[in-house]
């Protein structure tokens, strides 16, 4: 199930929201990084590493929505970090008793039945501005920003020119703003962040959709940055995820729509142009 996109770096791509799970292989086992949505899915996964004699050393959430906070016990125990904002986010979800009748009520019906709960969001923080992941492997660069969700991540192995953008850089999914003081300020401060990270990238794994090489890795940020600065300034959007988007993924469209109100609901509140 395991496709390369680089040496040594690998990616699995779940059939409904086309998540992209990424193994990176190190000295004593493998990175796994926003492990999937499906159990069935993470079983097989945990099977075809144990048949590359590849186990999991280390996991990664690149931030704390619940796609990419999940694990299975196939996977094994190792540490799952995450930045310190996306572990104390997640603290703060796991304190409600009710956490997972909440979880559960937001899961898509098509995989509610098929996604394990039991080691939900059990992510351990690092220390506060860690700027490489501790672990036996090629040095992972971690870039925190203030884009698309509390403690969202970026990871950039540099080794292997690859920079693993969470849920960012999707040509399936515009941009998703987060609930902030200045969701736009804060998204176009990431997309900065990521685009001085991909100097030297050959290829860019977003969160969701195809991954990204060459030039197109300079494109994608291009693309999220006219959107965003779209939506700021009032116009009418002509992004192609917008207008056009790929088959299947109609429902997307929808999204922009509904930010498209939010961010004119603040403007109006604020005062501000647009």
């Amino acid at each position: 199930m395991l496709k390369q996109v680089a040496e040594g770096v690998l990616i699995h791509q779940s059939a409904l929201l086309e998540n992209n799970t990424v193994v990176v292989q190190g000295g004593d086992g493998v990175l796994l990084v926003d492990a999937g949505i499906t159990g069935a899915e993470m079983v097989c996964l945990a099977n075809d590493l144990r048949e590359l004699g590849r186990p999991v050393v280390a996991g990664f959430s690149t931030h704390p929505d619940w796609d990419h906070v999940l694990w299975h016990a196939e996977l094994g125990a190792a540490p799952r970090y995450g930045t310190a904002r996306c572990a104390d986010f997640m603290q703060d979800v796991l304190a409600d008793a009710d956490w997972k009748a909440g979880v559960a009520a937001g899961l898509p019906p098509e995989i509610a039945g098929d996604t394990p709960l039991d080691l939900y969001g059990l992510i351990t923080g690092l220390p506060v501005a860690t700027a490489r992941l501790p672990w036996d492997g090629p040095e992972v660069r971690i870039v925190e920003h203030p884009a698309h969700a509390p403690g969202h991540a970026a990871l950039l192995i540099e080794e292997r020119r690859v920079l693993i953008a969470g849920d960012m850089l999707s040509d399936v999914f515009v941009p998703l703003l987060d609930d902030t003081a200045d969701p736009i300020e804060d998204y176009l401060v990431g997309l900065e962040l990521l685009e001085g990270a991909a100097d030297g990238v050959d290829v860019l794994v977003p969160g969701h959709g195809s991954p990204a090489r060459g030039e197109e890795v300079r494109a994608r940020i291009a693309l999220d940055r006219a959107y965003v600065e779209d939506l700021r300034d009032a116009r009418v959007s002509s992004d192609p995820r917008v207008v056009a988007p790929k088959p299947g993924w109609e429902w997307a469209s929808a999204i922009h729509e509904g930010q498209a109100r939010s961010h004119a609901r603040r403007s109006r509140r604020d005062g501000t142009p647009g």
